[in-house]
């Protein structure tokens, strides 16, 4: 049983796997993070290459570099702690793989700094993270059709994410999101998501800074009889977002998910009850064909 749960395992993560290796920024993310490894460890590329090792073997890690190693080891499990799905696990890795790589290379010969940091700004550039594509219940805004929307209804509640696609935080949380949009979408209750990267007076109207220094994407509001209830993150004195953990145990808590969801089946009951009693009176009034009412009759 020791043996057969591990294989089982990964049997299940084959499927996940193959969606990966078939999308080229996860294969090329993983070639870069490792590049520094291959060209000092395969025989080919190691060959001539400058050590500081007592022993002159060009192929091996001197101490500086296990050194280095070892503190990105340290930053990644540090910062894994409070990643919540395995894409922000593997994009910390990415990230702080690729920033060491640039200190070892520029350590070990500044011509092979520059090239990497060169292809690194390139891949950048030209290849980003893919999307979610999965299913969900949200609904898209844009600039013109947010507040008409969110007024329309005013017994409505909404639950507005406000995300950039450029943002590695709203990738991570978009499955996370799209799961509860799932699960709590419902009469009454809706969730909604709007660009602000893309719809930049959004940002504006609503005050969610797109700046990365801020840390305010992505930003969640609910939304009451078209005005704002509650947001996360919450904004301090200076304009900053606080610290605030997008997971889905979070948001249900925070935004009282399951209270609202109730609350919206409760509401959305008595309107399928009170729409029968209005249909009533109007049938009592029907004119009959020859032309008496059936109250007349």
């Amino acid at each position: 049983m020791a043996v057969l749960a591990p294989l089982l395992a990964l049997f299940y993560s084959v499927p996940g796997l193959c969606r990966w290796l078939a999308r080229p920024y996860y294969p090329l993310s993983a070639l870069l993070s490792a590049a520094f490894i291959l060209v000092r460890k395969v025989p080919p590329l190691c060959q001539g290459l400058p050590t500081q090792r007592e022993d002159g073997n060009p192929c091996d890690f001197d101490w500086r570099e296990v050194e280095i190693l070892m503190f990105l080891s340290a930053i990644v499990m540090m910062k894994n702690r409070r990643s919540i799905t395995v894409d922000q696990h593997v994009g910390n890795i990415f990230m702080f793989s690729k920033v060491a790589n640039v200190i070892l290379f520029f350590r070990l010969d500044i011509r092979m700094g520059l090239l990497y940091l060169t292809l690194c700004i390139v891949f950048l550039m030209t290849c980003k993270p893919p999307l979610y594509l999965g299913p969900e219940y949200i609904k898209y805004f844009s600039d013109k059709t947010i507040e008409e929307e969110l007024e329309q209804d005013k017994r409505a509640t909404w639950i507005v994410e406000f995300f950039a696609n450029w943002s590695n935080e709203c990738q991570s949380f978009a499955p996370i999101y799209a799961d509860l949009s799932l699960k709590y979408n419902c009469t009454g209750l809706n969730f909604g998501k709007v660009d602000v990267g893309r719809y930049p007076d959004v940002s504006t109207r609503y005050k969610v800074s797109t700046s990365p220094l801020t840390k305010q994407l992505p930003t969640l509001i609910l939304f009451q009889g078209g005005k704002e209830v509650m947001r996360r993150p919450q904004i301090d004195k200076k304009g900053r977002a606080v610290s605030w953990t997008f997971s889905e145990e979070n948001v249900i808590r925070e935004f009282s998910l399951n209270e609202l969801y109730q609350k919206a089946k409760k509401l959305s009951k008595q309107r399928d009850e009170a729409l029968p009693e209005q249909q009533a009176p109007a049938a009592a009034g029907a004119e009959l064909p020859n032309g008496e009412s059936k109250k007349d009759q």
